[in-house]
């Protein structure tokens, strides 16, 4: 195991080395200035659609479920362990200035989640069971006609799910139970196993249902919970706020972390966390029922806002606080709970565990949706099945391997998958800006809403 492990962390060098950094900054920030910095601009409205109750004549527009849902599922596989447990592990390699770096990630990820949801929407189609599919495998083929960079996409997007999806999740949640309740990890996969495999049998309709519960009540109880920490310790958020900005660009001498590790470890956790760039959000948002592109685009472009800016945010200056990030031997979901719990006494160490118990098995969900969309690209929906019994025995195993090897091969797998996702955003750009001109125009005619 430890030789293995050691060979993911050596390849997830080269994978997250300065050409990927270099793709996928640049690939958001050409997004972003030739779409006028839309994040910023259709921000509101963008949160006013997301949240906005569906109205009557949207169930006429085609696809599987509201624009909230196809949100949700998204969040669902977002938000989780990176909102926890990868936080902390990106303070405790990287310094207080990755926090920084995920900032920056998150802002010039909105434009590249919003141009991954246009692309999504516009080259959906129907599968064998009259249900949308979509994603960077069908605009790649559809859109660029590179049939094997879509197929290269669809087997990384198999493999990360794996990994980020499954595993990730299982073992953060397996440590996170052993610590409050020293409960054994098995049993705690078994019961994730069972749980699992009784949602993704039901497919989009019934892991969207999920989501919708499970997502908004254990976001807001955790950021609340932070929220309450920040304000009680009001006082040290300004120092905390300047030290991630200083560290960011080395300029604190009591920081070990160089610039370069910050960039890194702010860079590809915050890719882990909200997943901009990757393609996996883009699938469920083609699911959505939409009438235009564009529309569903800025929903799921919120959710990068809400994922880092909103939820990694609290966690970052929560950590950066409490400081055990200097004198513990502590990382992951381990790191945040001990914080929470110095800084509120009681309820706060519970409010990590259950959020991330939560959290994590929601990002199960919507990453099993991920997977099997990828699969059924690559072998068609009579491989789906198949391909849910594989993850669900995945979820199991997960709980007990080594939490060194899970993170290190999941690192791999993500940059892997984004390569040939940012590398169509980069030539189909020209359909993005065409779309959102298409989409601001029809509204300011009346022709759309």
């Amino acid at each position: 195991m430890e030789a293995l492990q050691n060979f993911f962390e050596w390849l997830g060098g080269y994978v997250w080395g300065l050409p990927l950094l270099i793709l996928l900054g640049g690939t958001a920030i050409y997004l972003t200035l030739r779409l006028a910095f839309l994040q910023v601009t259709m921000l509101p409205m963008a949160l006013k659609q997301a949240f906005s109750p569906p109205k009557a004549h949207h169930h006429d527009h085609e696809g599987d479920i509201s624009h909230f849902s196809a949100l949700m599922t998204a969040l669902s596989a977002t938000i989780g362990t990176g909102n926890i447990a990868g936080v902390a592990t990106a303070i405790v390699s990287g310094g207080p200035g990755a926090v920084f770096w995920m900032w920056i990630t998150a802002f010039f990820g909105m434009a590249t989640k919003y141009g991954e949801a246009v692309l999504a929407v516009k080259y959906r189609v129907t599968n064998e069971k009259g249900e949308m599919s979509g994603g960077p495998m069908y605009y790649i083929e559809r859109g660029l006609n590179m049939k094997w960079m879509a197929v290269l996409f669809a087997v990384f997007g198999v493999l990360a799910s794996f990994g980020i999806g499954s595993s990730v999740q299982a073992n953060s949640v397996a440590q996170a139970i052993q610590t409050s309740f020293d409960i054994n990890p098995w049993i705690t996969g078994v019961a994730l196993t069972i749980l699992t495999g009784i949602v993704v049998l039901g497919g989009i309709q019934s892991i969207s249902k999920a989501s919708s519960y499970i997502v908004p009540f254990m976001a807001i109880v955790y950021v609340a919970g932070g929220l309450a920490i920040i304000c009680l310790h009001f006082d040290k958020v300004g120092p905390a706020i300047s030290l991630i900005c200083r560290s960011a660009f080395g300029l604190d001498a009591m920081v070990g972390a160089t610039i370069g590790m910050a960039v890194r470890y702010g860079v590809a956790r915050g890719v882990f966390s909200n997943e901009s760039g990757m393609g996996s959000a883009p699938i469920a948002a083609a699911a959505a029922k939409t009438d235009h592109p564009s529309r569903q685009a800025l929903v799921s472009m919120t959710g990068t806002f809400l994922d880092t800016i909103v939820v990694c945010s609290i966690t970052g200056i929560v950590l950066v606080i409490g400081g055990l990030y200097q004198t513990s031997s502590e990382s992951g979901a381990a790191l945040t709970t001990h914080t929470f719990n110095d800084l509120l006494p009681g309820p706060g160490g519970w409010l990590v565990t259950f959020g991330l118990i939560f959290f994590a098995y929601s990002t199960i969900l919507g990453w099993c949706y991920y997977g099997e969309k990828c699969a059924s690209y690559l072998g068609g929906e009579r491989i789906v099945p198949i391909y849910r019994i594989i993850y669900v025995v995945s979820v199991l195993l997960g709980a007990g391997v080594n939490l060194g090897l899970v993170w290190a091969a999941s690192d791999v797998f993500n940059g892997l998958m984004a390569v040939p996702n940012l590398i169509a955003l980069l030539l189909m750009s020209n359909v993005i800006v065409a779309e959102t001109k298409d989409f601001i125009m029809k509204r300011r005619s009346g022709e759309l809403p």
